[in-house]
């Protein structure tokens, strides 16, 4: 059983970094959506005897949003692609070799992806379904009513369904070939707003 207490933060000079430079730019939702997207991911794990890198994990799940924030919001690339670059300039300030980098770079852009195999990809593939559930309720029977109920005490959900369809609806507007048109345009407002996780 996955306890929410023992889901510690890497202790890695990356890490703390990550955290910090999200927290700076994030709003307090999405902020609370990057930390409950780690944690979803890291307990799945847990509970499927999946193996990850923690830290890389970790580091994906804070920036895997980052350019919906107006200081990176490319005019021209999707948010995870634009995402995945921030990170990959994070990730080479923070020492990591080349490979490294492009690792985490992948993680966040395949967090749009459908479905992730985890079998060659797990962080992406938990990124991608933890991210499933927060904002859609994907796979929302992945964990007890109490396991969801703990994690939303601590990292509640705040405004982050109006401030997260405003995001998606600007990029939407503005790149009509991106991820986040395609979401918009398959009902992702009635997928929010319907979420288990706001019931």
């Amino acid at each position: 059983m996955i306890v929410l207490n023992d889901l510690a933060v890497p202790a890695t000079t990356a890490s703390t970094a990550a955290l910090e430079l999200a927290s700076a730019y994030q709003s307090p939702a999405l902020q609370s959506h990057s930390l409950r997207v780690w944690v979803w991911a890291a307990a799945y794990a847990g509970e499927h005897d999946i193996e990850y890198d923690a830290e890389l994990l970790f580091v994906a799940a804070m920036f895997h949003d980052i350019s919906l924030v107006p200081e990176f919001d490319n005019h021209t690339l999707s948010f995870e692609e634009a995402g995945g670059h921030i990170a990959r300039v994070f990730a080479a300030g923070a020492g990591w070799p080349p490979a490294r980098r492009d690792r985490l770079a992948e993680v966040i852009v395949r967090h749009m992806w459908p479905e992730v195999d985890a079998t060659t990809d797990p962080e992406g593939h938990l990124i991608s379904r933890a991210a499933g559930l927060d904002i859609a309720g994907k796979n929302a029977d992945d964990f007890t009513p109490a396991f969801r109920a703990e994690v939303l005490a601590q990292y509640p959900r705040l405004d982050l369904v109006d401030e997260f369809l405003t995001c998606f609806q600007s990029q939407a507007t503005r790149k009509p070939t991106s991820t986040p048109a395609r979401a918009v345009a398959s009902n992702l407002a009635t997928r929010m707003t319907t979420n288990p996780l706001d019931t």
